[in-house]
């Protein structure tokens, strides 16, 4: 039974040095290990955890403090594994379903603390609305991971059509590369995209 996840890397995994940032490294599960994870295969909870713990806890650590975040990082990946029987490798990647459920952990935590801080205080807790900032930060975060995918020559593409608002023509000038690959490279990458981000089992 698991009851623990490797709470030795947890604690050293490194704080992102910059905002919506994830290591390359720390992204690509292959079908094969997220199929073995929704199987049961206990062997595979570490494989996940290595190629994903990163990003979970870059995403808590965003919205709770350091000893909580390590904390609800554990706990996304225990939760995760008790429902992996819900978990359809065909309908979306592991990254996803496991940041769907970072993001509710995240809430529930900050919900219970407010209404522990609540209780001390004699003083009824404010309305706080936690999930649109929950949300903001675990896609901004998965965006960037998503991106990570994508082949460097898409992805340089993506970012510049849509970061730094070029158009197709001007990509191409600005990589050198023809303006049809560019549009391919483009539509390729975003659907990569699109398929790493899609949630819709969680």
């Amino acid at each position: 039974m698991i009851t623990c996840v490797y709470a030795r890397d947890v604690e050293e995994s490194p704080t992102p040095h910059y905002p919506y940032a994830v290591r390359a490294a720390d992204i690509p599960v292959t079908d094969q290990v997220a199929t073995r994870f929704a199987g049961g295969d206990e062997a595979v909870l570490r494989e996940a955890y290595d190629a994903h713990g990163s990003l979970v806890y870059s995403i808590c650590l965003r919205s709770l403090p350091e000893d909580r975040a390590k904390d609800v990082t554990q706990e996304v990946f225990v939760s995760a594994w008790r429902a992996r029987e819900r978990f359809d490798p065909s309908r979306g990647s592991l990254a996803a379903w496991l940041v769907g459920i970072t993001k509710n952990r995240i809430i529930d935590n900050v919900r219970s603390e407010q209404r522990h801080a609540s209780r001390r205080s004699n003083v009824e807790a404010a309305d706080t609305p936690v999930e649109p900032e929950v949300e903001r930060i675990a896609d901004q975060m998965m965006v960037a991971a998503a991106l990570e995918v994508v082949p460097e020559r898409g992805r340089t593409a993506i970012r510049l059509a849509y970061f730094e608002g070029l158009t197709h023509p001007e990509i191409a000038q600005r990589t050198g590369v023809a303006l049809g690959t560019v549009k391919s490279d483009i539509r390729r990458g975003l659907e990569k995209v699109r398929r790493h981000m899609e949630t819709s089992h969680v």
